[in-house]
C-alpha cells in the first residue's frame, strides 16, 4: 500500500513558476514509477509527466515539454514537478500517481494522491 500526499499548489500569475511535491509512504518508493496527472475544470484527467524507478528516464506530455520538469528523491520518498512559464491553461488539480509497472503511461496507475490545485491567473 502506498499513500501519496501532494503539496505546493496555489495561485500564481502567468509566467510564474511553481514546484509541486508528492510525499509517498512506505519503504519501497524506489520500486514505483511515479507520475503527475492533471484535471482542468470541465475536462478529463490527463497525463503530464512520469519518471522511472531510478529517475534516469522521464516522459512528458507534449504540452509541457520544455517548461515542466519531473524529478524524484528516493531517499526522501518524494517526487517533484517543477513548473515554469505557467499559463492560464495550466490551471488544474494536479495529481501524483504511482505504479509498479506501466500504469502511469497507460493512464491507470495503481495509486493516486488527493490532488493539489494550481491556479494561474492572466
Amino acid at each position: 500500500q502506498v499513500q501519496l500526499v501532494e503539496s505546493g499548489g496555489g495561485l500564481v500569475q502567468a509566467g510564474d513558476s511553481l514546484r509541486l511535491s508528492c510525499a509517498a509512504s512506505g519503504r519501497t518508493f524506489s520500486s514505483y514509477v511515479m507520475g503527475w496527472f492533471r484535471q482542468a475544470p470541465g475536462k478529463e484527467r490527463e497525463f503530464v509527466a512520469a519518471i522511472s524507478w531510478g529517475g534516469g528516464t522521464t516522459y512528458y506530455a507534449d504540452s509541457v515539454k520544455g517548461r515542466f520538469t519531473i524529478s524524484r528523491d528516493n531517499a526522501k520518498n518524494t517526487v517533484y514537478l517543477q513548473m515554469n512559464s505557467l499559463k492560464p491553461e495550466n490551471t488544474a488539480v494536479y495529481y501524483c500517481a504511482a505504479d509498479l509497472a506501466y500504469g502511469i503511461t497507460e493512464g491507470t496507475p495503481e495509486y493516486w494522491g488527493q490532488g493539489t490545485l494550481v491556479t494561474v491567473s492572466s
